[in-house]
């Protein structure tokens, strides 16, 4: 069993809750989680603010662990490495995005990694607010001993989200970068597009 936090309704507060993960299969990396941001997507889910919440629902995306177990076919990680999940856990593998390497935009249906369709399982995706993940490897991330983990759990969901678009334009020296707010995921651009070079202003409401 896995121990969890988890929300029993919109209006309950997170709670203990305990879970079966699926057993690892020929793909799947086992990992014990060491450290889970809290991003506010994860409220909006608990509090149904976007509507199609699945009750319990244990919220947590930006994860990072330690691998306790992989499966046969694994290739990318071993025992004692350490991997990251962010917001998807799989997808359909077969249309053109995901096949492109854009799993996002899967056509039949990008599966969160909690509050979506396990299709391993049949069940509901439990998220990172747990003990440990089971997940395949292909979404699963390594990542490197020498990095404080406790900042690297919040790169899997705010620090992709603003990385991923600088790079994308290819923000460099003699560029000018406007972010729009300071918060979690504001101050990960601000730092960003400032260690590629640019010259970024924040835009604020507030003083």
């Amino acid at each position: 069993m896995t121990k969890a936090y988890a929300a029993q309704s919109a209006t309950t507060q997170l709670g203990p809750f305990t879970f079966e993960r699926r057993t690892v299969g020929p793909n799947d990396v086992q990992f014990e989680i060491l450290y889970c941001g809290v991003c506010h997507s994860d409220l909006h889910q608990v509090r149904n603010e976007w509507k199609g919440t699945i009750y319990p629902i244990v919220p947590g995306h930006e994860i990072v662990g330690r691998v306790s177990a992989v499966g046969e076919q694994v290739t990318k990680f071993k025992t004692g490495d350490l991997a990251a999940v962010g917001c998807l856990v799989d997808s359909c593998r077969d249309c053109d995005n995901c096949k492109r390497g854009l799993e996002q935009f899967c056509r039949n249906g990008a599966i969160g990694t909690y509050n979506g369709k396990d299709k391993h399982t049949g069940g509901v995706t439990y998220g990172g607010y747990s003990k440990q993940m089971v997940v395949d490897e292909a979404f699963a991330l390594q990542v490197s001993d020498k990095l404080p983990l406790e900042t690297v759990a919040p790169l899997l969901c705010a620090g992709i989200t603003t990385y991923s678009p600088l790079r994308h334009w290819k923000v460099g020296k003699g560029h000018k970068v406007a972010v729009l707010g300071l918060g979690g995921l504001g101050h990960m651009a601000v730092k960003f597009a400032a260690s590629f070079g640019a010259e970024v202003t924040v835009l604020s409401t507030s003083p």
